[in-house]
């Protein structure tokens, strides 16, 4: 692409985004305290920005994914199954830091008396049946409706099958891929005008008033985050590496993380992650499978929310937690957050579930879900920012392991 003519363009463009990603969280913070009523106006832009990154992620992880399979030269190593190995790594290790930090600070709850209309899962066996029939689901209707699971098998599927097609075949749908990817690229440049109206409308509507009756759920809920996000994911990526892993985790959570916290969504974060990924020098058929995989089952984040409300429904009433049934929700939080994106609802619907292990009722579980969603603007945000960033950093940490990165990107990681 060649450099814009108009001087303040170029200025623009020359401050980094993470840069004006903060001047957008800055101002947003300004306007929501000064003018509330034009913050929730700016709230529009916020709307406008996710809407464009879910519209164009469930596209750009289809062509992605199929380009990169059906391009793919035989015996270039792409490294997917130790990145897999680190997910389900990272989603146990997240549910384990969940069962401690409950443990340590023990929390009870006031249970409302409204619960959400949604309907949980009855099981485990429901979530799985949810999961396969996302996989065999219609390709356009998987894209239309963000359905993950099921792009990705259709992706893999083409992408398989046009290995064998001719080689001009090939080139189309690389040519397809290149010129989505450049779409995305668009949409992420508008990114700090997004974070300003989600920012200014979020604060300007809601505010952080109803947040304060639960301000001890919340601390143990992110002091976990944190702490998987500064402590075990730097002992796992070392683990992988071998040296210093806080520069690599620092510019997962800056770059990624920030945007995660304040789009709410994995799956609007593919695009930035796939970016990311691409600046870091990582290897492109091993990110454009891992990225979107990361999206749909590395769900730490999603772990630690249905643990850590779980046993403080317990609390509550009083039922005590022995070691074995500990190390059985940690299992069983980890296996239902690698499913929270086939249920609608996400990982607050799977608290129901885990509730039914001490025999909590469903009409009390759906009570701590009302509880979930009331803190849900804080909660939910960390949880993206540390599922989506986690994505990057074991993807990142794996090529890094394997070699499989370009040398003067690795030098500057």
């Amino acid at each position: 692409m060649s450099s814009p003519s108009n001087p303040l363009v170029r200025a623009y463009l020359r401050v980094g985004l993470v840069t004006q990603i903060l001047f957008g969280l800055i101002a947003g913070c300004l306007l929501a305290w000064l003018h509330p009523q034009a913050a929730v106006s700016a709230s529009l832009l916020g709307d406008l920005f996710v809407s464009g990154l879910k519209a164009v992620a469930p596209v750009l992880v289809f062509v992605l994914v199929t380009a990169s399979l059906a391009n793919h030269k035989r015996g270039q190593p792409t490294h997917i199954r130790p990145i897999l190995l680190l997910y389900a790594l990272g989603t146990l290790g997240a549910a384990s830091v969940a069962v401690i930090a409950s443990v340590l600070f023990p929390t009870t709850l006031t249970l409302v008396s409204q619960a959400s209309d949604a309907v949980p899962p009855s099981g485990v066996g429901a979530v799985l049946k949810t999961l396969l029939f996302s996989i065999v689901d219609n390709p356009v209707n998987a894209i239309l409706s963000g359905n993950f699971i099921g792009i990705l098998a259709w992706a893999i599927g083409l992408g398989f099958a046009f290995r064998h097609a001719r080689p001009s075949t090939r080139d189309l749908v690389a040519d397809v891929a290149e010129g989505v990817t450049l779409i995305v690229k668009v949409v992420i440049r508008f990114a700090p005008l997004g974070i300003f109206g989600l920012v200014a409308g979020t604060l300007a509507t809601s505010g952080f008033s109803a947040l304060a009756g639960y301000f001890q759920l919340l601390l143990v809920l992110l002091g976990a985050m944190l702490f998987m996000a500064f402590v075990m994911n730097p002992l796992i990526v070392f683990w992988q590496i071998r040296r210093n892993p806080y520069p690599l985790v620092l510019t997962c959570l800056r770059e990624s993380g920030i945007t995660a916290f304040f789009t709410r969504s994995s799956a609007a974060n593919i695009p930035v992650n796939m970016q990311l990924c691409e600046r870091l020098g990582l290897h492109k058929d091993t990110y454009s499978v891992s990225i979107p995989l990361g999206a749909t089952i590395n769900m730490g984040g999603a772990a630690i929310t249905i643990t850590v409300l779980t046993l403080a429904a317990a609390n509550t009433l009083g039922i005590v937690v022995d070691v074995p049934t500990a190390i059985l929700l940690s299992l069983l939080a980890a296996v239902c957050a690698c499913g929270a994106s086939g249920v609608a609802g996400g990982s607050l619907l799977l608290i129901p579930l885990a509730c039914s292990l001490f025999g909590i009722s469903n009409d009390l579980a759906m009570q701590v879900v009302a509880v979930g969603f009331i803190i849900g603007v804080v909660q939910d945000s960390a949880e993206t920012a540390l599922n989506s960033s986690t994505d990057v950093l074991f993807t990142a940490a794996s090529c890094i392991a394997h070699g499989d990165i370009d040398e003067g990107a690795e030098r500057r990681v």
